[in-house]
């Protein structure tokens, strides 16, 4: 059994031997006596920064699985390289060619096919060496030149901020992904070469890096499901942000090898002699917690580095499914299972196609130590995830379950770039959905959906559909009415209720979780709110211009474009749309409107007062309604423009708009409701009750009768005589509401009703 830490004995490598105390001699010597089985699962060498890389070294792993037609291509396309970096080199002072060969074998070393490989070779021509497209499609052929293509940067574009470049980048190489899932591999191989030479680049480079592969790279890495690359790049990330962190938790680790040694031997003995008694075949060996999982264990649950105890776990390696779960059964008849600790990723996969099962048991001296069961093709797929299943070339009728995972989630950033505009939102909605951790939740018809932990019922429905999504208005979570933005927990069976007439609300972006819900929710506003704006800025500005005795409707289109571009707009439209945003005040507008046809009587024509702008009820999110008192149709409302965020309706007695009135009059306009109102408003309405089993059934149920829509209840108890219940419910309008007070007024136990 061997815990040792690769990356230490890596470096440890390089040092030669007289450079080193006999007590670290020592010390390694112990920490290597018995070497580990071999898993079969090795995808790159340990990094070991005096290896010198060679074109030769190159095409020797790559004739291993390739034709020689192919090697010829290769190497072509590294004389092309050569020739483009002449004269180029990194911070190390290696000749610059070196880079792309290392990269070249990475992606060797995953078996991926030629065009990935001169891709690899030439990633950096166009960004360095001004290289042309065009010029790789005729030496190369346009798959490679496509893959170059899409792991080139931006440099040569001006932009507004480093931000906005690199956010361009990361746009530009993750839709390329959505095509063609090579483009992040190779760009995976590149930082994971990058990552293991970053010592030559200044301290203020390395952290930047670092924290840019820790935000990014890395959750890329482990959303494919390569885990080993995915770890190496947490530690490298974790030993350059760190460095000392690194250090001392590393010591610490190393230090604790000898103290666990026994109890972890007795563990490995016990359970090498119970699975041949149950007929099992199996390697175990151990696996140590990489140094940034220590770190964050310590960080996220505030331990000491004594108090975390699953340092150390056992991966036990079957032939067989039926094996695992043959294998479980022996290791908890041998040793007691910590409750709640056990969980099968076999039977309901990860979302990036992970599968194993997780038990964590009771060891000697009390001390829990966790194994993981799981067969020789779980293992190669955990290492190597999509790299081992050549996403790219399979038809879509032979995807395996982890390629469609895989599948849909490239083919949902495509969904996220149509419907966002800007690169640094779009980078922030993939970023979470990069999460390693999720929750699994089932349909009503029994299927699977792997959501981001905290995600909600809106996430859910933007998954099952885009429509489902924007007329969501309820669910059913386990047969149980619940709120759209309930969290939602492993095995939750969802339901979501839909209302043709609903639509997505803006603070629904306050909760949501997946960059899917988020873009769509955006995209609705923006497109939605847009024409709703324009509508209700054109009404408020026909309102103020009517104020000073202007007809709109007999103005010259010119006149209103002078003054759009006098308002630092691009349309009329746009001026209209700023108004109804709040952005804009109609009556400053339509002073520069008179302004402008000052000595020209015939385009003011002498009309009526304006009446006060009409609510409908359907104007959408450009219209409002004050969460602080609910209003209703008949009851008396007056309206504030807030700048940016439209017309907000109160009513006339609200404490709030009262008090709000005297800060800034100008926002403030004559509103009421219309002859045609429809739709539904919110309402809060409390009870004072008798404390009685049963009784909020009974009043649930005769607002259902009603035919109002409960939204949400609260309940408190007083002496346990009395209850107070707040029901927030959706009316029609006041005579509705009415009809509701009068029902619950008529149960026995409701001493008092009113209109909260």
């Amino acid at each position: 059994m061997d815990f040792s830490d690769s990356r230490s004995a890596a470096n440890a490598a390089t040092i030669p031997p007289t450079a080193r105390s006999r007590r670290q001699q020592a010390r390694e010597r112990r920490a290597t006596e018995t070497p580990p089985p071999d898993s079969g699962e090795t995808f790159w060498s340990a990094p070991d920064e005096r290896k010198i890389v060679t074109l030769a070294g190159l095409t020797k792993l790559a004739a291993t699985y390739l034709p020689a037609a192919d090697v010829r291509r290769i190497r072509e396309a590294y004389r092309y390289s050569d020739a483009a970096h002449l004269g180029q080199f990194r911070s190390s002072g290696e000749p610059y060619i070196s880079h792309p060969i290392a990269v070249a074998e990475i992606c060797a070393l995953w078996k991926l096919d030629a065009d990935t490989l001169m891709a690899a070779l030439l990633h950096d021509v166009i960004e360095d060496s001004g290289a042309q497209k065009e010029d790789l499609v005729t030496r190369f052929g346009p798959e490679v030149a496509e893959l170059v293509d899409g792991l080139s940067k931006f440099d040569r574009v001006e932009f507004a901020s480093r931000e906005h470049q690199q956010a361009e980048s990361f746009r530009k190489m993750l839709l390329a992904m959505a095509r063609d899932v090579r483009v992040i591999l190779v760009k995976l191989a590149d930082r994971l070469h990058n990552m293991r030479t970053l010592g030559a680049v200044s301290r203020d480079k390395q952290r930047r890096v670092a924290r840019e592969t820790l935000e990014i790279y890395a959750p890329i890495a482990n959303r494919l499901g390569l885990h080993k690359l995915y770890n190496e790049l947490l530690d490298l990330s974790f030993g350059h942000q760190f460095p000392w962190r690194s250090k001392v938790i590393g010591k610490a680790v190393l230090a604790s090898r000898g103290n666990r040694r026994e109890m972890l031997g007795k563990v490995l003995e016990t359970v090498q002699k119970k699975l041949p008694e149950m007929g099992v075949n199996a390697e175990v060996f151990g696996r140590e917690k990489t140094l940034y999982g220590v770190y964050r264990k310590m960080r996220d649950k505030r331990l000491s580095f004594s108090q975390v105890l699953d340092i150390y776990a056992f991966r036990v390696i079957v032939e067989d499914v039926p094996a695992c779960y043959v294998a479980l059964g022996a290791l908890h008849g041998s040793f007691k299972p910590v409750p709640g600790r056990f969980k099968d990723y076999i039977a309901i996969p990860k979302v990036n196609g992970y599968q194993s099962l997780h038990t964590t048991l009771v060891g000697p001296h009390g001390t829990p130590v966790e194994f993981q069961i799981r067969t020789r093709e779980m293992q190669r797929i955990n290492e190597s995830g999509v790299a081992a299943h050549w996403l790219y070339k399979a038809d879509k009728e032979s995807f395996s379950e982890l390629q469609m995972r895989t599948h849909q989630w490239l083919k949902s950033l495509l969904d996220i770039q149509h419907q966002t505009g800007d690169s640094l939102e779009f980078i922030e909605n993939v970023k979470v959905d990069l999460f390693p951790d999720a929750v699994y939740v089932f349909t009503p018809q029994g299927q699977i959906r792997a959501l981001p932990r905290g995600a909600t019922v809106i996430d859910f429905a933007y998954t099952v559909h885009t429509d489902i999504g924007d007329t969501a208005v309820g669910a059913r979570i386990n047969q149980r009415s619940m709120p759209l933005r309930t969290e939602l927990q492993n095995g939750d069976t969802v339901e979501v209720v839909t209302d043709p007439k609903s639509h997505p609300n803006p603070a629904w972006l306050s909760f949501v979780r997946t960059g899917k819900a988020r873009a769509e929710i955006r995209h609705y506003l923006k497109t939605v709110e847009f024409g709703e704006s324009v509508e209700l800025g054109r009404r408020l500005l026909e309102q103020s211009l009517a104020a000073v005795r202007i007809d709109a409707g007999s103005l010259e289109p010119t006149l209103l474009e002078r003054a759009a571009r006098d308002c630092g707009t691009r349309s009329i439209e746009d001026l209209y749309a700023e108004i109804g945003l709040g952005k804009r005040l109609a009556p400053v507008v339509a002073r520069t409107v008179a302004l402008q046809i000052a000595g020209r009587p015939a385009a003011a024509l002498a009309i009526p007062r304006p009446a006060p702008i009409m609510v409908h009820g359907t104007e959408g999110s450009a219209v409002q309604y004050g969460p602080c008192c609910h209003p209703l149709p008949g009851d008396g409302v007056i309206g504030h423009m807030r700048g940016g965020h439209g017309l907000m309706v109160h009513r006339d007695d609200c404490a709030s708009a009262l008090r709000l009135r005297g800060k800034d009059a100008e926002r403030w306009i004559e509103v009421e409701w219309a002859e045609d109102i429809t739709g539904l408003f919110r309402v809060s309405v409390e009870l004072l009750v008798a404390d009685d089993r049963g009784l909020l059934g009974r009043v649930a149920a005769e607002i259902a009768a009603c035919e109002a829509n409960i939204v949400h209840v609260a309940m408190n108890e007083d002496a346990g005589t009395t209850a107070n219940l707040k029901f927030t419910v959706q009316v029609h309008d006041r005579q509705h509401l009415a009809r509701v007070m009068r029902r619950l007024r008529a149960i026995a136990q409701v001493r008092r009703i009113w209109r909260s």
